[in-house]
């Protein structure tokens, strides 16, 4: 049985489609990436996934339950974490779980050893009775994570989790979903960094609503619209510039100090560079083809989705 199911699902907003037609199926024990834009729908998906709003039109079921028919036995059996989770900052590590657990009307009968095991889990005991408004950016994305846990839900929504943490504080979160994985728990994330959706089974990738992109982080790269040139230079960011002047400004981006170029026409356009920056007067270190990273698939899918006018990947 699939953990989530959706037909049609669809969102409006007076004139805006924030959510449109959406057909989607996530698998139990499956960790599946929400992946878009700035306003590409991913929070008002899974306000709609976790019954907190209901549809305009379409049907959707998580965990077996219809999220209009059936939303209360289905909060019951999920965990949400928003991307600005509720944490009380005056209250300590442990007392906002016991918090949490009181919510979700968890049995007091083993409670104290859920807890204790969810701060094991999260690397969180030694701060247990720390004050959560004095929690690094990371310690309160795990608390928060852990406070979603305390009643043992099958299906896991999280929204952002990780956005605005640190490099060490996201690879910790990610370690402790894949154990989650371990568990059986099917895990729903949006994320606007690319390297980590590179992490899950499958993703979804929308924008204003739409889907244009759905599979493994493999199948999804085979979207890819033409060639990528890996351009190699000096000045990296002014070669970038240069370069986008020369050709369309959708077709050429930064990544890191090495500038992507896309082309349907390699031979042709590798040409054209080395003459670009040989005028500009930028040393050209070296120029080849790679593979496309996710960045590239979607920046592809985004400029083609939108008539070539520029669109900023988030």
């Amino acid at each position: 049985m699939s953990a989530i199911r959706t037909e049609k699902l669809t969102k409006s907003f007076d004139d805006l489609v924030a959510v449109d037609g959406l057909d989607l199926e996530v698998a139990e024990g499956e960790i599946f990436g929400l992946v878009g834009p700035d306003g590409a729908g991913k929070t008002t998906t899974m306000r709609l996934l976790t019954a907190i709003m209901d549809p305009t039109a379409g049907d959707a079921w998580v965990a077996g339950h219809h999220i209009v028919k059936e939303a209360e036995p289905l909060k019951e059996k999920i965990g949400y974490m928003s991307q600005r989770f509720g944490l009380y900052p005056d209250l300590t590590v442990i007392e906002n779980i016991d918090f949490y657990a009181d919510i979700y009307e968890v049995p007091r009968k083993g409670r104290k050893e859920k807890i204790e095991e969810l701060l094991a889990f999260s690397n969180l005991t030694p701060f247990k009775k720390r004050l959560a408004g004095n929690l690094s950016g990371g310690m309160k994305q795990k608390l928060g994570l852990s406070c979603a846990l305390i009643h043992t839900p099958t299906v896991l929504f999280l929204d952002e989790p990780t956005n605005g943490v640190d490099p060490v504080s996201r690879r910790d979160f990610w370690r402790i979903l894949y154990q989650l994985l371990r568990e059986k728990v099917t895990i729903f994330v949006s994320t606007a960094y690319l390297d980590e959706a590179e992490r899950c089974n499958r993703l979804a990738f929308i924008d204003r609503g739409k889907l244009l992109a759905l599979g493994t982080p493999e199948e999804v790269k085979k979207l890819m619209r033409g060639t990528i040139l890996q351009v190699r230079s000096e000045n990296p960011r002014t070669a970038t510039a240069v370069l986008r002047e020369r050709f369309s400004a959708d077709s050429v981006g930064l990544f890191g100090d090495k500038t992507h170029v896309v082309t349907k026409d390699p031979s042709e356009t590798e040409a054209a560079i080395k003459k670009t920056l040989e005028q500009a007067g930028i040393t050209l270190v070296g120029i080849r083809p790679v593979e496309p990273t996710l960045e590239d698939v979607f920046i592809s899918v985004l400029a083609e989705e939108n008539g070539g006018e520029e669109h900023e990947q988030q």
